[in-house]
Formats: C-alpha cells, sequence, structure tokens
C-alpha cells in the first residue's frame, strides 16, 4: 500500500474519534452530582437568587445540555477551549501555561523508560533464565508493582533528604530566575540561554520524578520486549539466518529484534500518552505544575469549562500518539507497506 494511501485512511479515523470524544467527556462532565455554582461562589450569596441568576448566565449555565454542547463544539472548532470558572483565564491560556512542565517531566521519563525497558528486555531474552534474567524481571516486577506515590516518597526521603543527590520539589529554586521562554523546558530554555547554573538546578529536579516514572514504564517495556524477543527468536527465518553462518548479535539486531519491536512501540506509546495526560500524584508530590496538578483542582472546583478543555487535550494526545504508532507500523511491519 502507497504511504500516502496509509497516512489519509489513518487520518480519516482522527475525526469522527475527536468528535465522539467531545460528546462523552461532555456527557461525563453535566452528569457530575456536583453545582458550579455551590462549588465556586461564597455561602454567604448562594441565597441570592440575582447573584446565582447572572452566575448561571455568564457561564451558560441556565442553557438546555444539547444547546451548550452545539455552542461548545463551535467554538472548539474556532480553538476557543472556553473561560475557567476557578482561574477566569481563557482554558487555552492555563493549559499552554501547564503543558510544558508535564512535556518535559513525561519526555524524560519515557526516554529512560526506553532506554531501561529495551535494554533489560533484550538482555533477559538472550540469556533467557539465568540469573541475569531473574534478576532483571524481578527489577521490572518491582518497577509494576509499586505504587507510584510509595516509590515518589521514599525517592525524596533518601536522594533529597538524607543523601542531598537530587533537588527538591518544583521546577526550580526560588533563588533562581527562570530561563528565557523559548520551548517551556526549563532544562532546554536554559542551555539555549547559556545559564548553567539554572540548567543543573532543573536538571537536579527532574531527575527523580522522571525516574520514578520510567520505573513503572521500563517495567512494563521490559517485559514485553522479553516476551516478544523470545518469539520471534523462535521462527523460522531467525534459524535459517544462523544456519546460513550469520552471527547471533547479527541475528538479533537485524532481524529478530525489528520485528519484535511492534508491540513494544504499541506499549511505548500508550505509556507516553498516559506520562503526557499527567501523573496526577508524581506532580503532586513533587509540587510539580504540570497538567495533571491542574485538572486535580479544576475537577474539585467543579469548574467545567476547565475540565472539557482539559479532557480535550488529554483525547487529542491519545489519538495524536496512536495516529504517530499507526504510521510507525508502516515502517517496521513489512506487511503493511506489501498488502
Amino acid at each position: 500500500m502507497p504511504f500516502h494511501l496509509y497516512f489519509l485512511r489513518r487520518l480519516l479515523f482522527v475525526i469522527p474519534t475527536l468528535l465522539g470524544i467531545t460528546a462523552l467527556a461532555f456527557i461525563i462532565a453535566n452528569a457530575i452530582p456536583a453545582d458550579p455554582v455551590v462549588a465556586n461562589l461564597p455561602q454567604s450569596v448562594l441565597n441570592n437568587k440575582e447573584v446565582v441568576d447572572a452566575f448561571r448566565a455568564k457561564w451558560g449555565l441556565d442553557r438546555p445540555p444539547i444547546e451548550q454542547y452545539f455552542t461548545y463544539l463551535g467554538n472548539l472548532l474556532q480553538g476557543d477551549l472556553g473561560t475557567s470558572i476557578r482561574s477566569r483565564n481563557p482554558v487555552a491560556q492555563d493549559l499552554a501555561a501547564f503543558f510544558p512542565a508535564t512535556f518535559e517531566l513525561a519526555t524524560y521519563g519515557i526516554i529512560f523508560g526506553i532506554l531501561f525497558g529495551v535494554g533489560f528486555g533484550v538482555i533477559s531474552a538472550i540469556w533467557r533464565n539465568s540469573i541475569i534474567d531473574y534478576v532483571l524481571r524481578t527489577f521490572s516486577l518491582i518497577g509494576v508493582s509499586f505504587p507510584v506515590f510509595l516509590l515518589a516518597l521514599v525517592g525524596l526521603s533518601i536522594f533529597y533528604v538524607q543523601l542531598g543527590w537530587v533537588g527538591g520539589p518544583g521546577r526550580l529554586s526560588v533563588r533562581l530566575p527562570e530561563p528565557p521562554m523559548v520551548t517551556g523546558w526549563f532544562t532546554v530554555d536554559a542551555l539555549l540561554a547559556g545559564q548553567w547554573n539554572v540548567f543543573s538546578n532543573a536538571f537536579s529536579r527532574i531527575i527523580l520524578p522522571s525516574l520514578i516514572l520510567a520505573s513503572f514504564v521500563s517495567g512494563i517495556i521490559a517485559r514485553i520486549t522479553r516476551s516478544s524477543l523470545l518469539n520471534v527468536l523462535s521462527l523460522d527465518y531467525v534459524r535459517t539466518a544462523r544456519s546460513k553462518g550469520l552471527r547471533e548479535r547479527g541475528a538479533i539486531w537485524r532481524h529478530a529484534l525489528p520485528n519484535a519491536m511492534i508491540p513494544v512501540v504499541t506499549v511505548i506509546g500508550l505509556s507516553y500518552s498516559n506520562l503526557l495526560t499527567g501523573a496526577v500524584l508524581t506532580e503532586q508530590i513533587f509540587a510539580w505544575p504540570g497538567i495533571g496538578r491542574y485538572m486535580f483542582r479544576a475537577s474539585t472546583s467543579y469548574d467545567f469549562p476547565a475540565i472539557m478543555g482539559g479532557s480535550m487535550v488529554i483525547a487529542a494526545i491519545y489519538v495524536g500518539v496512536n495516529f504517530v504508532v499507526d504510521i510507525l507500523y508502516y515502517f517496521l511491519d513489512p506487511r503493511i507497506r506489501f498488502a
């Protein structure tokens, strides 16, 4: 199949998916048994009908749900995510301010997760049932099984409080100015500005939470990599390559691993989506000003515009990452290219 036809076919699935997500998110947000008026207005004015009616009219809460949905959908198509009831700022502006922190943390986390996960999985598959295999599988099981909040608290207690090897909570020390805004990543922006002290401080604060997130991701990736690679190594074409005199290293890296990576890419894509949508507990523990904390605060204050806007961003991330994974399948799986 030509690449452009495959690309367009996958793209056509994105549009109805996003529309369905908008309807589902709207239904769930309005099904919550809570009143945003009670959550956002002082108790002293709740008996004032004029104030309550004005609040409902301002935020469109006095309209029928179907009218609210189509109004929201029309604004969404124009790039307007609404205005946050809590912050009084445009939701798009709030998300643009919080998302770079999550983007930076999630990217560091998935990079460490891929390095450790794929590496451990390949080593376990090559030395199957050896002491190395058992040790690495044990570490993978610990990473998957332990609650993230527990690892975060233990990591802060040991590596920050007792040993002082890493920075504390937050993206940057309060004594240091933020680097000039370019990408929104403090580590990258500090390097671009030549602010080495800012880079060092920012990196020391992101390394621990990213490794905490990577511990769970790498455990899953390692188990899938090991299982997939063992399955591929038993196939006929790998045995044929060996029988023709190809070294074991070549049989693994040139023939087995590329095909074994097909299910691994799927897991990596889903894991990255989960990290990008905000690891709420990790961000809360490390005081990380990301989208997870923003959505948590929006949900506790029944800020429906922020909840809807954040839900759409999360949905767009999932759909976008899965779209990229589908495109990668075209290059990894020759059955698609020659179908």
